[in-house]
Parts: structure tokens; sequence; C-alpha cells
């Protein structure tokens, strides 16, 4: 036993008798992971590539998680007076339309005396349209804060209708509203179907007693729009403005008509029929996303979902990137899978992985449409103003199967429209609080299957997981010395941070210069407006590399093993600008990670593997300036419309992405911000790199 002590004592006592520390586990799994950088880098980024093709196999079922809604429990009260109701509306609409064109607000006075009629009461709100404009210190401000354009007239004002069923069992704290966008002007045939929906439902809830929530129709002038009337209404409904408007000059309207408001909106509703149905049956189609990427609660799409099916007959779709429908590659995935998920239930029959492949290409299509949507961070209907002020809403766009002059189908379809609203407006109204038992975080894969964050979130992390070892691996590399003491304490990425702050602060200006763009007199086209924005902002990169010291390529500071250091800190700025982004949108991080990711990893100066003419050495480059090529972004956008069926070339692809990025600025998108201040100025530093002088 004492020699055995004593070995220990040896063993843990160095040559000069100080005690030697031994490292704790996880730092040396971290130099572990570091020395082998390029081996895990490569099993990291196709293991998230891998978990991207299998999102659409680890889908689950939807279900109702709020037992309060208890959906379709109760048997509809909706009467054929309701719908006759509804069906006399439309015939009315139509044919004052008919015999009074551009009778100014009479349209509006017909519907709010209808809703009178039915005991409701009655406001009108004017608004103006709004304004397109960028201005930088509006982009992070409230949803209350839009650009009116000048000098409008009273013939060009909307006019909003919105009617109030007090609800006989509630204290006034709450309210559902119902919105059905109407175009007074140039309204469709099939545009009426919606407020026929609409009035159907609102005879009903006007005499039912078992109302605990207020009901709100809002009936929005979409003749700017269907978002612009319901976020005018929306601003006027939580920040009222006590300022006279101009508007208060145009007296068509009762000036004695105050906005009338109900309690606080518990969810949102926004019914649109629109056009005829492809199929043999009425299609009901459910959009959900609403600016960076917000959703609403999953409960309220499966609770719309459960009663479109299994109530009502309809068939139910979301949005999908149809091209890739009859993507061949695709389709051998899918089929792989499929033979995959045979094997594995040979193997144990529990084991349920696989789906056919069908069935994968359709929850493909249909998760890179919401991905995409997401990403974008466009609201994707008249929702998008509900969710500004954190109300869960979705928009459904009915196509009946029927056309618009068949009285007889017309019936029938406001009878289930209305039972289908009621139903759901029934499960809101159980609430006794907001929606917060499900997701507010998924992707869909179909109406009844949806991702939860805790699963897509994965391929994210896989990833960027090897940016940060990839960073130190190639810090120790460029920082190497002769005496390894000092390795820890050189000063060499210094220079390399002022490059990369450089030029992320050049992307900073970059993404404000548009606003100075829009600034200039006279009508510029969207091609012109990008040719100003390229050549100012080459102009600028110019300068950067004139009065910033070692940051022009052609520096003489730059020879030598300085790009391992540069790229170590370029890959680092990238982490951390993914890691941010993903809190703000996950979706545009996520798609961000796929470009970034492999280009930051892979890039490196050319010049050697040129010089070396090897097979290796000449597939590296190669990769290199694919790689780099396609992740500017403007011929990202290019490669993505290919995608999705709208291919671009030529000089209109500029005026294109132009018009692209405007609209993101004008939803105040903050994909539009991680273009400019991440993606654009790491890959500028990929491009530094590339052809660094080595």
């Amino acid at each position: 036993m004492a020699t055995e002590k004593q070995d220990k004592e040896e063993e843990v006592k160095t040559d000069d008798g100080s005690p030697k520390i031994k490292p704790r586990p996880i730092v040396q799994l971290g130099i572990f992971l570091i020395s082998h950088s390029p081996v895990f880098s490569v099993v990291f980024s196709a293991a998230g590539v891998m978990a991207l093709l299998l999102l659409p196999l680890l889908a689950k079922n939807t279900y109702i998680s709020e037992n309060a809604l208890m959906p379709g429990s109760a048997r509809s009260m909706l009467s054929h007076r309701d719908v006759s109701d509804g069906s006399k509306l439309v015939n009315d609409v139509k044919n004052f339309r008919l015999n009074h064109e551009g009778q100014g607000v009479e349209v509006q006075r017909l519907i709010g005396n209808y809703m009178l009629d039915m005991g409701a009461e009655v406001s009108y709100q004017k608004f103006q349209p709004e304004g397109n404009h960028f201005h930088p210190l509006h982009f992070f401000s409230g949803p209350a804060s839009f650009t009116n354009l000048g000098n409008v007239s009273c013939a060009s004002y909307g006019v909003n209708v919105a009617g109030i069923i007090r609800a006989p069992r509630g204290d006034g704290k709450e309210s559902i509203v119902l919105v059905t966008p109407y175009d007074f002007i140039n309204g469709g045939d099939y545009e009426a179907l919606s407020l026929g929906i609409a009035s159907s439902l609102f005879s009903l809830l006007a005499r039912v007693t078992w109302l605990s929530k207020d009901i709100i129709w809002l009936v929005a002038d979409s003749r700017y729009g269907d978002y612009r009337p319901v976020a005018a209404w929306l601003t006027e409904y939580h920040t009222p403005s006590f300022e006279v408007s101009d508007l208060s000059k145009c007296d068509e309207l009762n000036p004695s008509d105050s906005f009338r408001r109900a309690g606080t909106v518990a969810a949102a509703l926004v019914v649109k029929v629109d056009g005829r149905s492809e199929r043999f049956e009425d299609t009901l189609s459910i959009y959900a996303e609403a600016s960076n990427g917000q959703m609403p609660n999953l409960d309220l799409i499966n609770v719309v979902n459960y009663l479109a099916v299994h109530r009502q007959g309809f068939y139910v779709k979301v949005e999908k990137v149809v091209s890739l429908l009859s993507s061949s590659w695709l389709k051998t995935v899918g089929e792989i899978f499929e033979a995959v998920g045979k094997v594995a239930r040979t193997l144990n029959p529990d084991w349920k992985f696989g789906i056919p492949a069908a069935d994968y290409l359709e929850g493909s299509a249909t998760l890179a449409s919401s991905l995409y949507s997401q990403a974008l961070g466009i609201p994707t209907g008249p929702h998008g103003a509900f969710r500004d002020y954190q109300v869960d809403a979705i928009t459904l766009k009915v196509s009946p199967r029927f056309p618009p002059d068949n009285k007889g189908r017309q019936h029938e379809f406001f009878l289930r429209g209305a039972q289908l609203l009621e139903g759901t407006i029934r499960s809101v109204n159980n609430l006794l609080e907001k929606f917060h038992q499900s997701f507010f975080l998924y992707l869909l894969t179909s109406p009844g299957k949806f991702i939860s964050v805790g699963v897509y979130m994965i391929a994210f992390a896989l990833l960027v997981a090897p940016l940060p070892m990839v960073a130190a691996s190639l810090y120790i590399d460029g920082c190497t010395t002769q005496n390894p003491a000092e390795n820890l304490k050189s000063w060499k990425w210094l220079d390399a941070a002022k490059q990369v702050f450089a030029l992320h602060l050049l992307g900073f200006i970059v993404t404000l210069l548009p606003y100075f763009i829009c600034q200039v007199p006279g009508e510029q086209s969207p091609t012109n407006r990008s040719f100003i924005w390229a050549a100012t902002s080459s102009s600028l990169l110019l300068i950067t590399f004139v009065t910033v010291p070692g940051c022009s390529p052609f520096s003489s500071r730059l020879h030598g093993a300085n790009w391992a250091v540069l790229k170590s800190v370029t890959i680092s700025a990238a982490f951390i600008g993914l890691c941010l982004m993903s809190i703000i949108n996950f979706a545009t991080a996520e798609i961000g990670a796929l470009l970034l990711v492999p280009m930051c990893l892979m890039v490196r100066p050319i010049k050697p593997d040129l010089r070396s003419r090897r097979v290796k050495s000449l597939l590296r480059a190669l990769c290199s300036m694919v790689l780099v090529t396609n992740g500017f972004p403007v011929m990202f956008f290019a490669i993505s419309k290919g995608l999705i069926g709208e291919g671009l070339v030529g000089l209109g692809l500029g005026g294109e992405f132009w018009t692209w990025l405007e609209s993101l600025w004008a939803w105040k998108s903050a994909t539009y911000l991680y273009i400019g201040m991440v993606h654009l100025p790491c890959w500028l530093l990929c491009l530094y790199i590339l052809f660094h002088p080595s």
C-alpha cells in the first residue's frame, strides 16, 4: 500500500517538483475537436444537411393542446334564414354597384345598415393609403409608424366599416375579430361572396346567448391592398389619435359616428373568397406567416383544420413550392428514405421510419415554402397586422367549386363556410385566457403535420457547430511562433479584426444607402437604382481599401500566413451573426447557414492551389470559387428564383433584386439587415481571402 501511494505521488509531479495539473475532460475534448477540426467540420456539415432532408420524415401529426377549445363538440345553430340574409346582402351589393357606379361610400353605408338591422354597433373609419418609403430611423419602430402619402384628396381615401356585437355573457374585456377585405371600387363577384359568409355568421351571433367575447366584423376597404386597411384599423383601435385629420373635411360620412371599440382582441380570422377551385371540391387555403417569421399559436390552425376537414368537408391546403414536386433528385431522396423505412420495419415493426416518396415530395415542397415565407419576414396576408399586436390570427382563402352566379350552390357554400367560422369562434369563445398551450415556433409540412422548434433547430446547430472549432484551429495555426508561451499573447489578430470591423461597418453604410438613393429627385426605375446602389457601394469599398491601413488586398502586410488569422476572425463574425439572427428569425438563420457556413469553411487563397497544379488542389480551388460565387446575394436571388420557376437573367435581374429588397425594408424585415450587415460583409471577406496574395 505504501509503495502504490508513493507511485501516485510521483505521477502527479513534474521534473522540477511542482504539481502537474491534469486538464479537465471538457478541456481535453475541446483540444481534441480543435486538433481534428477539418474532419469534424465535414461530419457536422454533412449531418446538418442530412438533418434538413430528414425533417419531412420527423413531422408529427397536429393535435389540440388546449382542452377547453373542444372543436366540433357543439351542434351548429346556423339556420337557413341566416344564410338567406347573407345572400340578400351579396345581391344588394352587386345590384347597387351596377346601378350606382362610383357613388362614394354608399356601399359602405349599405353594409353598415345591414349591421344596424342585426343589432350591432356600427362605426366608419377613414384612412389614407400608405407610402412605401424606406427610412432607417423607422426600421425598428412599432406598427403604428407608417408613412402617409401627401396631398391625399377626398376621392382617394379608404373607408372601413366595423360592426360590434356585445357578448351577453361577457364583461366587454375580450373580443374576436372577423375580417372580410372587399374592394368597394373594383371588387369582383367572388370577393363579394366573403361578405355573404360573414353576414350569415354575424346574423347568427347577433341572437345567440352563449357568447362571452364581443364579436367585431370588420369590412376592410381593400382598394389599396388587403393589409393597409386592417393595419389602419388596428392602429386606431390600440393607439387612438386625438389629432384632427385632413380627412375630417371629407364629410360624406356622418362625423358623429365615433370610432367604437370592444375588449382586448383574443384572436382574429381573415376570410377571403379567392377564385374558383381547381379541384372538384371546395378548397380552403390557410396562410399563417406574419412579419419576421412570427406564427400564430398552432392550436388556432389545428381547430380550423379539424373543423374544415371533419365537419365541413373542405380540401385544406397550405402553400408549397410547386417546382419541387417535379424535382428528380428530391424524388430519389424520398425513394431512398422509403426503402430504408421498409427495411427498418422488417427488422422491427415498431420502428415507424420512412414515408412514401410521394408524401415526402409533398412534405418537402410545403416545408420549403414555410421556411422561405418565414425567412422573408413578409406577412402572407392581412392577418400579419394582428400579429404585430401579439394577436393570434390567420387568413382563410376559400375557393368554391362553382361559378359565382350559381345561386343553388351559393346557398350551400355560405352554409358550410359560416358553420366553419361558427365552430372556430365557439372554440375561441371557450378560452379563459390567450392561446399558450401549443407551439409558436414551428414549420408546416401539411395542414395536419408540423415540425416543432426542438426538431428543426438541430439542423442549424449541426451546421454552425464547426465554426468555433475551425476558427480556433486557424487562430492557433496563424499565431504560431517559435516560443509557444507567446502564442496566446500574440496580437496578430488585431489587424484581421480591423479589416473585419471595417467591412462590417461598410455593410452597415451600404444598408442605409437605399434611403439616400430614394431621395434623388426624379423617377428612377428599379434597374437604375440598383446600378446606382452597386456603383456607390463599390466606390465606398475602394475608399475603405485606401483609408484603412492593411485592409487593401494589395497591401504588403498581407503576405504570409495572415490569411489564416483573417479567416479565423471572419468565421467568428459569421458565427456570432448567425446565432444572433437565429434569435430574431430562425428561418433566415437556417437558410443563411446553408450558404455562409460552407463558404466560410471552404474558402482559402487560390494562388497556391493553382501553382501546385495538383488535382486535389485544383478541385479545392474550384469548390471555393463556386461557393463564393453562389454566396453573392444577387446570385443566390437568381438561383432561388430559378428554383421556384421564375428564372431571371440579364439586366432585369438587378431591377428585380432591388424590388425584392424594397419589399423587405418596406415590411421592416430583419432579413434585410442580415443581408446587409452579416452576409454581405462575410462574403466580401471570403472573396478577400480567395484572392489573398499568399
